[in-house]
């Protein structure tokens, strides 16, 4: 099975646009200097204009000499990315510190610049904006100017309340950015799962797609060596006396009965004489099971004769790839035996591969599937470091359900141990000579996501 690293398609640094920052930060100067206007001039509050409209002057300023000075469309690293958001939080406790502290109902802004990091960023930027903003709320809560209001009705709020409100700015930052963290982080780890399993199906492809051809031109090579070969050894029967020309027909004869050895082997890739691009389910079976035999388990296969005619699919990799990977899987949790068991009738073709090693955890049961999930037990580094991919199971189920398969895991019943996956495709499905619609369906799945 093709083996595919998980570092392929994780990327622990995560790069944000320049033009995605300096966006949302003209949005905050804007939106900060209308409520600056509309509370001095709407609402007829005693602001402090001058040294408000200073610092969002002073945002503005960094947003204009970073377009001048860095291509927009620039990916920035993690840590230049967290320095802009860090900046957005001080520019919003300067504000707030001057219109009223954590009386002001816009403190909780500052959950804005956090919840992006935890979007977009490292968990320990992260953290460390989150540690930030979570300072400046517990410096407005002491130190303050007095909140913008009517001064012949001033409010005074409660020094509990103002607590609650601190409180609340500590838990949404801290339940938002953690929530947040863990959608994108899930969407990530499909979205890589799901190259991956692009990447895999295009492998299987090319070798499917080499075999073929393989096969299809040692049938067609057969037929011009077996001429060569009987012509040079009539020739060899008329020549007399010339032995040096004898020798080069015995050594020409030789050589396209070698080539015909050669193609002979080449053309056991085909299923006994069969259209390349077609394969009856005990060929699939076989060619999966082949390149396991070896490896101290014993696979028994057994087929159910139906009263209905073998089913002859195409030869199609993502189902050589998918039954391939969970037979693989199978071996290498088996103590003994693995069971290859198939049956077919004229309307489904089924095939449950089971293993007698110690079973899915049922925690993982509920699970298995799932992109970066792995009950694999490592016995060196390297395992160890591939012990939480668990693309392969992915892989194999989102390619067999792609071709109309449905895939199930189960554990046998107690008081027998083991693994068993069953596969079931309809008999129409297995048996279609397009695969074209299912390519269709698939590049409609991907632009969903």
């Amino acid at each position: 099975m093709t083996e595919i690293s998980g570092s392929d398609f994780r990327h622990p640094l995560r790069h944000v646009r320049l033009d995605t920052i300096l966006r949302l930060r003209w949005l905050a100067a804007l939106g900060q200097l209308s409520a600056i206007f509309i509370v001095a001039h709407g609402l007829e509050f005693d602001v402090a204009i001058i040294p408000c409209v200073a610092i969002v002057g002073l945002s503005a300023l960094v947003n204009l000499a970073l377009q001048i000075a860095f291509n927009p469309m620039q990916r920035l690293e993690p840590v230049y990315a967290a320095a802009l958001l860090a900046l957005n939080i001080v520019e919003l406790a300067a504000l707030l510190f001057l219109t009223g502290g954590l009386q002001n109902p816009f403190s909780f802004l500052f959950l804005a610049p956090v919840l992006i990091s935890a979007t977009a960023l490292p968990i320990r930027l992260t953290i460390a904006l989150g540690v930030l903003a979570v300072a400046c709320a517990s410096a407005l809560v002491f130190f303050h100017l007095p909140l913008p209001w009517d001064s012949d009705d001033p409010l005074v709020l409660p020094p509990i309340y103002l607590f609650g409100v601190w409180l609340s700015i500590l838990v949404a930052i801290g339940v938002t950015s953690l929530y947040a963290f863990q959608v994108t982080e899930e969407s990530r780890k499909l979205s890589d799962a799901l190259a991956a399993t692009e990447l895999v199906l295009t492998r299987e492809q090319h070798l499917t797609q080499i075999d073929g051809l393989a096969a299809a031109a040692a049938h067609e090579l057969g037929t011009p060596l077996s001429t060569i070969f009987l012509i040079s050894r009539e020739l060899e029967k008329t020549v007399d006396g010339n032995e040096q020309l004898a020798g080069d027909l015995k050594t020409l004869r030789e050589q396209a009965q070698r080539c015909r050895e050669i193609l002979a082997k080449i053309t056991q890739l085909s299923s006994s004489g069969a259209p390349f691009d077609r394969m009856p389910l005990s060929t699939l079976i076989e060619e999966t099971v082949a390149p396991h035999r070896d490896f101290g388990v014993a696979i028994k296969v057994r087929l159910a004769v139906a009263a209905t005619r073998e089913p002859v699919g195409a030869r199609n990799p993502a189902v050589l790839y998918g039954v391939g990977n969970i037979l693989e899987n199978a071996v290498d949790f088996a103590r003994t035996t693995v069971e290859v068991n198939a049956w077919w009738n004229a309307d489904t073709v089924e095939m449950i591969i089971s293993d007698d090693g110690p079973g899915i955890a049922p925690a993982m049961l509920k699970r298995i599937g799932e992109p970066y999930l792995s009950r694999r037990r490592s016995t060196d580094e390297d395992q160890s470091a591939r012990a939480g991919l668990g693309l392969g199971i992915f892989i194999a189920r989102t390619l067999l359900e792609r071709t109309g398969a449905k895939v199930s895991f189960t554990n046998r019943t107690f008081p027998d141990h083991g693994a068993v996956v069953q596969i079931v495709w309809p008999r129409e499905r297995f048996e279609a000579d397009d695969t074209s619609a299912d390519d269709a369906s698939w590049n409609g799945s991907r632009d969903a996501e």
